[in-house]
């Protein structure tokens, strides 16, 4: 009963953090992989924790510890993905302001229809997440969440969960910041049709300025593409600095 204490307690961890995190959380990926996985990493990291102090493992307190595991590994996963929601976003922003928000497809990962913008920000984000293995990184913070916060140990006050709201939050402050520079290229090409309007009033403004607005939407994508990087950079440093103030590390 020690055992299955053990390794049920860790198990419902580390699938908290495969429920919410990038890429492993996504409706493409099989349940039964997802579960695989979560087995894996179970048996890897068990062996080097302290035995669980839990006597009776059906009991109320044994269901409240569960719950504790599995909100610890969702909020783990939940601040990455955030930090790619911030991308979606500004790709959701980009297409409305360039009118590109009527083409849309099927969310992989939230099983919604998005704008194709959002959607292909959506997966330069997770490919560069991949990049620059912020999956081993998410690996490594729940195994020191361990440390930080042992199973049948202290938890997370208020004021913590408090920061991880506040924390979500900044993902559209963010992602107003990353789509900014198309906003404001294709307020001058809109301020050049008011211009062409009072120069030339003969033409029909809406049917020319719909197909230039989106034309322009691409170059400006385009442009700006090599900056993606950088913001990602940005926000996933932002994101592993608070995940280690979370985990009491830094």
């Amino acid at each position: 009963m020690d055992a299955i204490s053990d390794y049920m307690l860790a198990f419902m961890r580390i699938s908290g953090l495969f429920i919410a995190m990038v890429g492993i959380s996504a409706r493409t990926i099989p349940t039964p992989v997802r579960n695989l996985l979560a087995i894996l990493l179970t048996l890897m990291i068990v062996p080097m924790l302290p035995p669980v102090p839990i006597e009776n493992i059906v009991s109320l307190g044994t269901f409240i510890e569960i719950g504790k595991q599995l909100i610890v590994g969702i909020a783990i996963g939940f601040i990455s993905m955030m930090v790619i929601n911030t991308f979606v976003l500004a790709g959701q922003i980009i297409a409305m302001q360039t009118g590109l928000g009527f083409a849309s497809i099927v969310d992989p990962i939230n099983g919604i229809n998005v704008p194709a913008v959002g959607q292909f920000y959506l997966i330069l984000a997770t490919l560069i997440f991949w990049t620059v293995d912020g999956h081993l990184l998410l690996i490594n913070m729940i195994v020191i969440s361990f440390d930080a916060f042992p199973i049948d140990g202290p938890w997370w006050t208020g004021e913590q969960f408090k920061q991880i709201a506040h924390w979500a939050g900044w993902m559209f402050v963010s992602a107003v910041t990353i789509s900014l520079a198309p906003i404001v290229s294709l307020l001058i090409v809109n301020l050049a049709f008011g211009v062409m309007t009072k120069a030339a009033p003969q033409l029909n403004i809406f049917s020319l300025g719909f197909a230039i607005a989106q034309i322009m939407g691409l170059v400006v994508i385009w442009i700006t593409l090599s900056n993606q990087v950088y913001h990602f950079n940005l926000q996933w440093g932002r994101a592993q600095e608070f995940m280690c103030k979370l985990l009491l590390t830094c």
